[in-house]
């Protein structure tokens, strides 16, 4: 049967949320000289042993640690974690650190997340994939599903939303959530039919 195209069939595709990167600056930093000379920078060595700075282009967060080490999070796409990482370099040079030079610049984490349109019996999809899937829901009302192939991490919910985390690249979102789309479509949970509810489907008059 044929008709309008459902909603519920069209296949989304997952949005980049969060990826962290890390790179070095090859060489050793005065903490507090950068604190004191950077914009939108924060120091306080006796709760976190590093210089917190935040740009708004691309919109990022820079830790830097005086070993010159540095983690970068916030950007939504490979490309704006690279150029944050170049960003917070040059700041860093400028305010007396010429050595500093941009290495071993790596994405470590990239978190997606989509909405799939339709709810999942997140009960039987765990029954079914046991050696795959958490599902504890008095913790944690998602069910954390490990892929092995591509290696990723995805908490699945009721409503059809879908975090994943734990990719290194793009391709390892997309390719996770097309294996899990084809997944969950079989767990998806039929609506109510009329009277299911516990209410009658017609009352006598």
């Amino acid at each position: 049967m044929t008709g309008a195209a459902n909603p519920q069939q069209s296949k989304p595709s997952p949005e980049l949320q969060n990826i962290v990167s890390t790179a070095n600056l090859s060489t050793k930093l005065d903490l507090r000289k950068i604190a004191l000379n950077c914009r939108n920078a924060e120091y306080n060595p006796k709760r976190f042993a590093a210089v917190i700075i935040r740009i708004r282009e691309p919109k990022t967060t820079a830790l830097i640690f005086s070993s010159g080490k540095m983690v970068i999070t916030g950007a939504k796409s490979e490309d704006k974690s690279y150029t944050a990482a170049k960003t917070y370099a040059k700041m860093i040079k400028k305010v007396g650190n010429p050595l500093v030079k941009l290495q071993e610049f790596k994405i470590q984490n990239i978190v997606g997340s989509c909405d799939i349109r339709f709810p999942i019996s997140l009960e039987t999809l765990n029954k079914e994939h046991s050696n795959y899937s958490t599902y504890e829901p008095e913790l944690f009302p998602g069910l954390i599903y490990r892929m092995h192939q591509p290696k990723i991490v995805l908490l699945i919910f009721a409503s059809g939303k879908i975090v994943l985390t734990g990719a290194k690249t793009r391709e390892n979102i997309d390719e996770a959530f097309d294996k899990i789309y084809v997944v969950l479509r079989k767990y998806q949970k039929k609506p109510a039919r009329a009277g299911q509810s516990g209410q009658p489907v017609s009352a006598a008059r």
